[in-house]
């Protein structure tokens, strides 16, 4: 198996913070509920999430995976008139069967990922056996079913959490294109959540992982914050627990991932107990 080589994603904060967008699930759980989420970013600023499954963490663990290879080897897609040559023929591949989409005369600037599910599985430190790609490219589709609107100034706007999804499990080719919002983040036009994937590959269950990108979307490298229990755990399970045994399993498992995330490199002490100051260690590199 080749080493990982991308350290980090640019992410949306939207995306990274809407609380419950991704979750800890029970088994049932995707067939019991449904995505519905709604999150207020500022300035009046709203995105909805809605979908027929719910996301869990392997869904987040993907969609950081196709973010970061979207960073250096993306694909633009351009709005129409100004599209190079090789812009047009991926726009034309990408939206030409939807009559919709095919009668707008622009498009918003999306970015295409043209890889492979292995070397995806490899960035986000999943195994590349069959059954790993299998879950891959299942989580894939359901993120393909997810609608988002995005409300501002009393407009709203349409988009597929992807905008656009092909494999072929023969070659393990993959093709997806990201939606609007993470392609600007992506691109430097939004501000972005910097997800360190070095980090995140370190990490071994789910509440740390969970907790790694919630924690990243809020504290920028080389910044801090402090935060209690009861906050950790809405993020990692934003239903109320059923009983009292029930939050003592939860905070057990929010005070293991705590001890992860510090392993992954992040400085923490207890301010008191069951009581955190986050420290987040600076990026190397560019952001």
């Amino acid at each position: 198996m080749a080493d990982p080589i991308l350290t980090h994603a640019r992410h949306d904060r939207a995306h990274v913070l809407a609380p419950g967008l991704f979750k800890s699930l029970a088994p049932g759980d995707r067939k019991r509920l449904k995505l519905d989420i709604t999150y207020d970013f500022g300035n009046g600023a709203q995105i909805e999430f809605k979908g027929f499954e719910p996301l869990g963490v392997l869904e987040m663990r993907v969609l950081q995976g196709l973010v970061a290879m979207a960073g250096p080897a993306g694909l633009v897609l351009e709005d129409e008139e100004n599209a190079s040559l090789k812009g047009k023929q991926l726009m034309l591949d990408l939206f030409e069967p939807d009559p919709v989409i095919r009668s707008a005369k622009l498009k918003p600037a999306s970015l295409v990922v043209r890889d492979s599910f292995r070397r995806l599985a490899r960035e986000i430190g999943m195994e590349e056996d069959g059954r790993s790609l299998k879950q891959i490219r299942q989580a894939i589709e359901r993120m393909y079913g997810v609608s988002i609107f995005v409300e501002a100034r009393k407009k709203r706007i349409g988009m597929r959490m992807l905008a656009g999804y092909a494999s072929d499990e023969g070659t393990g080719d993959l093709y997806v294109a990201l939606n609007p919002r993470i392609a600007s983040a992506i691109m430097g036009h939004e501000p972005h959540a910097r997800i360190d994937l070095r980090e995140a590959r370190s990490l071994e269950t789910d509440p740390a992982r969970l907790l790694h990108q919630r924690l990243s979307g809020w504290i920028d490298p080389g910044k801090s914050g402090a935060i209690g229990i009861e906050k950790l755990m809405e993020y990692v399970w934003p239903d109320t627990p059923e009983s009292d045994s029930a939050v003592r399993r939860r905070k057990a498992k929010v005070r293991l991932a705590v001890a992860e995330i510090s392993n992954a490199g992040w400085h923490i002490s207890e301010e008191r107990k069951d009581f955190w100051r986050f420290i987040r260690p600076k990026s190397a590199g560019s952001a």
